[in-house]
């Protein structure tokens, strides 16, 4: 799983076409098609990574299992239990590492994080949530991990879904952001803790619709120098 996924992917992708990036808020882009041509190898490779660490419905500190199911890959992995939230080396349904983050999906990852303006994001975690029918995430912010500095980037996959963007506080204003098979998000600097969440799926979906939606984000968690210099974090 750490060989080459896509065919044909340069070592530096370019940035989109000028006027294809949509700020969404202060650091924070959405950048529609930014995957192209590569969904298809993208899930495939998710498909891969779900074998050696299965999806699951991970239950949150307050005893309710989380309606998406997720799994991960990259030195890191996210996950929720008892004890809280927060990232784990090990899978703890396997007590084995985590599956590595392939080296073309960090690419594209990376390629995203500067096409918002985030030249030297280096991913160290990818969270993969699959939502079925009716599946949603609650408004949240992402602040688990120890470096707040890097961006969040997000990719979409499957079935269409409705992305809730919203600010600093709870209670901001919403937006509804349709993403699309193959969009990415990505956001930072002073929106890097704004809270955002998914409204659910539709029972239904419209013909020749996937079933299901796939979500990845790639996440820096540790402070690099501390990871650089053999921190344990």
């Amino acid at each position: 799983m750490q060989g080459q996924l896509f065919d044909n992917l340069p070592e530096q992708l370019s940035p989109m076409p000028a006027g294809a990036a949509h700020p969404i808020g202060p650091g924070a882009m959405h950048l529609p098609g930014f995957i192209g041509t590569h969904a298809a190898a993208i899930l495939a490779t998710i498909q891969a990574i779900s074998r050696q660490a299965p999806f699951r419905h991970m239950m949150t500190p307050g005893s309710h299992a989380m309606s998406v199911s997720m799994t991960n890959c990259g030195l890191l992995g996210w996950i929720t239990d008892a004890q809280g939230y927060r990232y784990s080396r090990t899978d703890p349904a396997t007590h084995m590492p985590w599956p590595p983050l392939p080296a073309d999906l960090e690419t594209l990852a990376r390629a995203a994080a500067a096409a918002a303006g985030y030249p030297d994001f280096r991913p160290e975690a990818c969270l993969i949530n699959c939502y079925a029918p009716g599946s949603r995430m609650g408004l949240h912010q992402d602040r688990d991990e120890a470096d707040l500095s890097a961006p969040i980037v997000s990719f979409s996959l499957g079935r269409s879904a409705t992305f809730l963007w919203g600010g600093a506080r709870r209670n901001d204003p919403v937006a509804r952001i349709i993403l699309q098979q193959g969009d990415a998000i990505v956001w930072g600097g002073p929106s890097r803790l704004y809270f955002h969440g998914i409204a659910p799926l539709a029972r239904r979906c419209a013909p020749q619709e996937p079933e299901l939606r796939y979500n990845l984000t790639f996440r820096r968690v540790t402070h690099l120098a501390l990871r650089d210099e053999g921190g344990t974090r």
